[in-house]
């Protein structure tokens, strides 16, 4: 067998291929699209990862990294390739109207259940003042 047919493709041609499939977006960038996706709040992410939500504000928004055993987990929690994660090669996360839509209806539940446990507690201080009197 002719040794140059086993030789592989240049590498310049890898590369551009490579190129014209990879996500031009940031590693954070693709964290948040990821996220997104998944109908997620940073809150909830970041209590999954068991990180503050500030160190996943600030990987989203590219002021900072994860190390990268962490990024395997993020992969594996956002149900992404990790490749597609770090390099932006390969499939991104659906990102259809209706995962917004879905997103935009978990953001306002959870700001709901943030509120409703505020009038909760207003309530609660608000009878104990009453019995008070």
């Amino acid at each position: 067998m002719n040794h140059h047919s086993l030789r592989s493709a240049p590498s310049s041609a890898i590369s551009d291929m490579y190129d014209a499939m990879r996500d031009d977006d940031t590693l954070g960038g693709r964290i948040s699209r990821a996220r997104d996706a998944c109908g997620m709040t940073t809150a909830q992410l970041a209590r999954r990862l068991g990180i503050k939500t500030a160190t996943l504000q600030s990987w989203e928004s590219d002021r900072s990294e994860p190390r990268a055993n962490r990024l395997a987990t993020i992969a594996g929690i956002l149900n992404v390739s990790l490749t597609w994660l770090i390099h932006g090669i390969g499939d991104a996360p659906n990102d259809d109207i209706h995962s917004d839509v879905v997103s935009l209806v978990r953001g306002h539940l959870e700001q709901m259940k943030i509120l409703r446990d505020k009038t909760s507690a207003i309530i609660e201080r608000l009878e104990s003042e009453l019995e008070r009197l």
